[in-house]
Formats: structure tokens, C-alpha cells, sequence
């Protein structure tokens, strides 16, 4: 009888203080987040300083109820996965040196993990992963489409030149006057509004799977400054229905035709984005219609969790995946293949 695994995860690429432990890379057996959107929104964003202070006040205590949670001691686990990269560079020491001294302390390995694979892997711990298939991947930094071929194996087809799809969602939040964070709030006023402005979609050249919001969003803000010297004001509801009709049909549409080209078995969402209601709805429709397998975790799983970064961190495992005490935040690590 194989010998079940025990991976700690540990996350702390933004502004989420995170640990878990997950069984067997499928299985959830505790996930701690400590938020910092109360603090963070007074700022109406992120500032990396008060995101790192708030990561060395959590981090002991989030590692300490996520195996208080899961009933386990140090000696039960198997390994430590961490957030590697990308993301902020203080934020990301953090964590990246608590799970070293968490490794050393105990002799565990340390395995450090890409942000974004952990987002795609959030996808197993909800049912098994099958390939060829096709992630797109929608968050504050990235927007972008991934396929593949296997465990460990990640073929870029697409991604943003400018604005990912998150960053233009808080940028048109704040144009609107919404309070941080703002694509929940877009998200909102969308679904109960009963109009929408008509904004353009930036389909970039012909077969192109990359995506541009930033013309996006200077046109909700060359809309408003154009009522403003009319002396007339701006329906919320209406521009931001009218902007996330753009986002999402730009992301589906791209899906779509990226799913049909390569074949794929299965189509995941993964991100902070994908927890955002109307494009869940597009992608889950459009791919019913075409008989496509699609899947997106449940938002909590979807925002920054450290679930995600163990279940990734359990596939490098089994593939024999290690890395050592010389590791350091990489806050612009690019997203390669581990296996190929």
C-alpha cells in the first residue's frame, strides 16, 4: 500500500499570509489565509512595505494553525512547498525564509513553486487533471493561456502586452470611485445592471492569443471625461457592465479558439479573476455549448491560498522535484516546465 504524503504549503507572494497542508497533492486537510484587505484598502491598493510587515507578524502563527488544523506534527510531513515567485520581493522572502527554517528545523526538503502553477493546480485538489489541457490563467498580474502536455509541462500560447485583466479591474474601479478591491465590485454592479456602455474589444492581430486591456481602460476613462465636460454624470452600473462585457468576451472568445486549435481534453480557470462571477458564467456556458470539459475551483481557491501552492508542490514531489537552503524570492520568475 503506497504511503499517503503530507505537503506544507506556505504562501506569501502579495498580501494573503497563507499555510496548508495537503494530502496526496488532491486533498485539503487545512488552509489558513490571514487577509490584509482592511489594512491594504485604506491605500486603495497594495503597498509592498506594510505587505511585508504583515507577513512577519502571520507567518509563525498561520503555519502553527494549519498543523494544529490538519492534527500533525512537523515530523509527519513529507516536504515544504513555497512560493517561490513571482510577486513582490518582500513579501515573497518572507515566506520563502520561514519554509527554509521551517525545513532546516525539521529535515524536510524545500520545494519552491511558480504563483502561477500553483493557481492551475488549485484545480486538482477539485478532480484529477486531465491532458492535453488548456488553463487560462486570469489574475492582478497575468492573463494568460497556457497548454499542457503533462504534469509539470507549461507552453505559454498567450499572455498580456500590458494591463492584465485583474490590474484594469481595479484601475476602472478606481476611475468609477469604487474602494480597493475593485473587481469584486465591477463584478457586483454588472450583474445588477440593466444596461451597459459599449466599449471596444482589443482583439490585437488576426489568430493572436495575447491579450491588451490598457485601451480598455482609457476608454472608460476618455467616457467619463467626456460627460464630465458635459456636465453630466457617470452610471456606474451601466460602464461597469459595459467594461466586464469586454473583458470576458476577449477572454472567452480566446479560450474557445485555443481550446478547438490544440485539442485539449479539459479547460481550467485559475486566479483571482476566475473567482469573478459573470466570466465563470461565459467560460461554463460557452464550453457547455461545445461539449469541452471545463472546470474553475470554488473562489476560495481561486484567490491566493497556500492549498494551491502544496498540491503544486506535491506533483513536483512524486516527480522528484527539490530545491535547497540557498533559495531566495525570484519576483520576476518566469513560469517553465519542471518535467518535459
Amino acid at each position: 500500500m503506497t504511503k499517503d504524503s503530507y505537503i506544507l504549503g506556505i504562501e506569501t507572494s502579495c498580501d494573503e499570509t497563507a499555510a496548508s497542508v495537503v494530502k496526496n497533492g488532491t486533498e485539503i486537510i487545512s488552509n489558513v489565509v490571514a487577509s490584509q484587505i482592511t489594512s491594504q484598502k485604506r491605500f486603495g491598493g497594495v503597498v509592498p512595505e506594510i505587505a511585508s510587515r504583515h507577513h512577519v507578524e502571520q507567518i509563525t502563527l498561520v503555519i502553527e494553525e494549519a498543523l494544529a488544523n490538519a492534527e500533525l506534527k512537523p515530523e509527519e510531513l513529507d516536504a515544504v512547498a513555497v512560493t517561490e515567485g513571482p510577486g513582490l520581493v518582500g513579501a515573497l522572502l518572507i515566506g520563502v525564509n520561514a519554509a527554509k527554517a521551517f525545513a532546516f528545523a525539521n529535515g524536510l526538503p524545500i520545494i519552491g513553486v511558480h504563483h502561477i502553477a500553483g493557481h492551475i493546480y488549485a484545480n486538482q485538489l477539485m478532480q484529477p487533471m486531465e491532458f492535453p489541457l488548456l488553463a487560462l490563467i486570469v489574475s492582478g498580474g497575468h492573463t494568460e493561456l497556457v497548454i499542457m502536455e503533462g504534469h509539470g509541462s507549461f507552453k505559454l500560447v498567450g499572455e498580456t502586452r500590458d494591463d492584465a485583466a485583474g490590474e484594469a479591474y481595479d484601475k476602472v474601479a478606481r476611475v468609477l470611485g469604487l474602494p480597493y478591491p475593485g473587481g469584486p465590485k465591477i463584478d457586483k454592479l454588472a450583474a445588477e445592471s440593466d444596461g451597459q456602455v459599449v466599449f471596444p474589444r482589443a482583439w490585437l492581430e488576426p489568430g493572436s492569443y495575447d491579450f491588451s486591456f490598457s485601451g480598455l481602460k482609457s476608454s472608460v476613462i476618455n467616457y467619463k471625461h467626456n460627460l464630465a465636460q458635459k456636465g453630466e454624470d457617470v452610471n456606474p452600473f451601466h460602464v461597469a457592465a459595459g467594461f466586464q462585457a469586454s473583458v470576458v468576451e476577449v477572454l472567452t472568445t480566446k479560450a474557445l479558439r485555443a481550446a478547438k486549435e490544440f485539442g485539449v481534453k479539459q479547460v481550467i480557470a485559475a486566479g483571482g479573476v476566475a473567482a469573478n462571477k459573470g466570466l465563470r458564467a461565459s467560460l461554463e456556458e460557452t464550453f457547455k455549448t461545445q461539449d469541452i470539459p471545463f472546470y474553475v475551483p470554488p473562489i476560495a481557491l481561486c484567490t491566493d491560498n497556500a492549498a494551491m501552492i502544496a498540491a503544486a508542490g506535491s506533483a513536483m514531489f512524486i516527480d522528484g522535484i527539490r530545491g535547497n537552503l540557498a533559495m531566495n524570492g525570484k519576483p520576476g520568475m518566469p513560469l517553465v516546465s519542471w518535467k518535459q
